[in-house]
């Protein structure tokens, strides 16, 4: 471990034993930290299913910038141990593999682009079966100005057919949801009509919770409309008094929070999620300070008990 690594390693270890200043008070007790074989922890939730806390590496963009392998060991430091790709990193996808396998992280999900699946399928594909990843799917839906409900039944048509063309691969393809959708539409919205529309046989959700709630949907509520609908969860939260409503799709890094620090109630999410089975929940950092942020959001999230 080099020097830089263990000054990173203790630095997170006394955020995480010092982050504070929830909305949800985690009960008191031992922590859900689990020691690994080599002395290493992993960060776990507390609820039945014990589940890892990942992390989708786009949290540690900066870092990766300028040396992606360290961000990796980075991320593994923080008790992470799951992981959610976005890209490559300029490396073969053999190199990348391995440099995650040598880190100590597991990449059971990948995000990959429009063009990637409408163009390039096979690519996807193999890029998946080499990481190991057997969720794959797509987090922004083309589109200009206004998403629409033209737009939502092309996405529909397009979801079919890649979530086909995965399933034929052996994975299983998810859309994840970005806050521009959940326009009126009928006694509904437009993402309502994107989940009723695709084939559940075909297509799964990734549900980001601060893409559900800035437009103003319970992301709580919206996992019991839809069983088994959605696979995978980011984690992601905005500051109190940041107004809900918006369907732009996005938010000034300034306004999002740290987990356990912002809006969401975070203890009837995880329980609603839990009793849906989901399979694998990612922290995704967009604040200013995500090197800072995660481990406190880590520290919110092991407290957690539900």
């Amino acid at each position: 471990m080099t020097r830089f690594s263990s000054r990173l390693l203790a630095s997170c270890l006394v955020v995480l034993t010092l982050a504070s200043g929830c909305r949800s008070t985690p009960s008191a007790g031992a922590s859900a930290t689990t020691m690994m074989s080599d002395g290493s922890h992993q960060a776990r939730l507390r609820g039945d299913s014990h589940a890892p806390i990942g992390a989708q590496l786009y949290s540690f963009r900066e870092r990766a910038k300028s040396d992606p392998v360290a961000m990796l060991s980075m991320a593994r430091s923080m008790g992470i141990t799951d992981v959610e790709t976005a890209g490559l990193y300029n490396m073969p996808v053999e190199r990348f593999a391995a440099a995650l396998a040598t880190a100590g992280l597991h990449a059971s999900s990948m995000h990959a682009s429009y063009d990637d699946f409408k163009k390039n399928p096979e690519a996807v594909i193999a890029n998946a079966k080499a990481l190991g990843a057997k969720y794959v799917g797509i987090a922004w839906y083309p589109h200009t100005g206004a998403f629409t409900e033209a737009d939502a039944r092309r996405a529909i048509a397009d979801f079919n057919q890649f979530g086909r063309a995965m399933k034929d691969a052996g994975l299983t393809f998810f859309y994840h949801n970005h806050g521009y959708e959940p326009v009126a539409y009928g006694s509904g919205t437009l993402l309502d009509l994107i989940i009723q529309e695709t084939d559940p046989a075909l297509v799964s959700f990734e549900l980001d919770v601060l893409w559900a709630w800035l437009p103003a949907v319970d992301p709580a509520a919206l996992i019991r409309k839809y069983p088994g609908r959605f696979r995978l969860m980011h984690i992601k939260d905005m500051k109190p008094g940041v107004p809900r409503g918006s369907l732009s799709g996005g938010l000034p890094a300034e306004q999002q929070a740290v987990i356990g620090q912002g809006q969401v109630d975070w203890s009837d999410l995880l329980k609603a999620a839990e009793r849906d089975g989901f399979a694998h929940y990612y922290l995704e950092d967009e604040t200013p300070d995500p090197l800072t942020n995660v481990p406190k959001s880590i520290a919110f999230l092991e407290g957690l008990k539900y």
